[in-house]
């Protein structure tokens, strides 16, 4: 198989070829000269490069292929090169070569073969993200406007190859208890951590009413706290810190106002961009997906689906449980039946 070997091929240049979030420049060259090499027009932004199929027109719908290219930092407990895309059975080693580097491949083999089709009845782009894993500003949150109108997307992730229809989402808040310092031998001042404590504990067992088909409940952690100076000081701040998974049962902003309006701390949210996403169940890409006998799940993990304001499946080649962990791997032949179901899902559609 022709687009096999291209993807595999493609794959082993990118893991040979560093690219950590934000120094993706040689990998995005190494993207953009595939494509150009075969006569494609490609567009750039930053580290991040799509392209468009040859018969693309405004007034058909447009099906969005995203993963990326960017890569965490390789862990102390690598056992070979991270960077050395060594072959060994059925197995290609190396940094990035689950996550996301084989879906990628595969998303650009699945699009070489829709390219020259003029009967389409969707148009297709391919873009190949970066600072993915860092859910950078950088990343294709920078390039969604120059993408034009995006009717759903499918973002290459590990999921083997079954169907992610909800991704949770995700929002940071630092929280402050206020209250009044004191001497702790006397009874002077109000302790903020007994404040605060009031506020975790309503963190931890509050349940929102809404509970997601796919992903279940909202889940609140408090993961950091911090108060007082000294032994004999009553603090009058105690700063903590709270991690939230979101569903598609509530938006980011929908959620910060349930906790703002019960936490007596003072609440402020680091960022409310990276929110839950889904796709209806009905949806065509969905039904496609279940009759080639591919399971639906909802994903704990999240990805750029968090930045994208339209509809959009996680599904991509590989295991999720292998992504950053040390001495990476994909089988290839994942790589090959990958690439045959998402032309055959695409097939199901276009």
């Amino acid at each position: 198989m022709e687009l096999y070997q291209t993807a595999i091929d493609l794959l082993k240049q990118l893991i040979t070829t560093p690219s950590l979030s934000k120094e993706e420049d040689r990998t995005a060259d190494l993207i953009q000269s595939f494509f150009e090499n075969r006569g494609i027009l490609t567009f750039r932004k930053g580290n991040n490069v799509w392209v468009r199929n040859a018969h693309f027109d405004n007034e058909k719908p447009t099906l969005l292929l995203n993963s990326h290219h960017d890569t965490v930092k390789p862990n102390a407990g690598y056992t070979r090169n991270p960077f050395s895309a060594d072959e060994e059975g059925d197995q290609l080693f190396g940094l990035g070569s689950n996550d996301a580097g084989a879906s990628l491949v595969g998303l650009i083999a699945a699009f070489l073969h829709f390219n020259d089709r003029q009967d389409l009845k969707y148009n297709l782009i391919l873009a190949a993200s970066a600072e993915e894993e860092i859910s950078g500003k950088g990343g294709v949150e920078s390039i969604l406007s120059d993408l034009g109108e995006i009717d759903f997307a499918i973002v290459g992730e590990p999921t083997l190859m079954h169907l992610a229809v909800a991704e949770k989402g995700l929002m940071v808040l630092d929280c402050v208890a206020k209250g009044i310092s004191g001497h702790a031998a006397r009874n002077e001042g109000e302790n903020a951590i007994y404040k605060a404590m009031k506020d975790m504990e309503w963190f931890r067992s509050f349940k929102f009413p809404k509970v997601s088909y796919s992903l279940g409940e909202v889940k609140m952690s408090v993961t950091m706290v911090n108060a007082g100076s000294q032994h004999n000081v009553v603090p009058d701040e105690c700063h903590f810190v709270v991690d939230v998974r979101s569903t598609d049962a509530y938006s980011n902003l929908e959620i910060l106002e349930i906790i703002k309006a019960n936490a007596k701390s003072d609440v402020q949210a680091r960022s409310t961009r990276l929110n839950p996403s889904s796709i209806p169940m009905d949806h065509p890409i969905v039904k496609a997906g279940i009759a080639l006998g591919r399971k639906t799940y909802g994903s704990p993990t999240m990805s750029d689906q968090a930045l994208m304001p339209y509809p959009s499946l996680k599904l991509g080649i590989g295991d999720s449980a292998r992504s950053h962990t040390a001495d990476e791997f994909v089988y290839t032949y994942e790589i090959k039946e990958g690439i045959e179901l998402y032309i055959q899902l695409l097939q199901a559609i276009l």
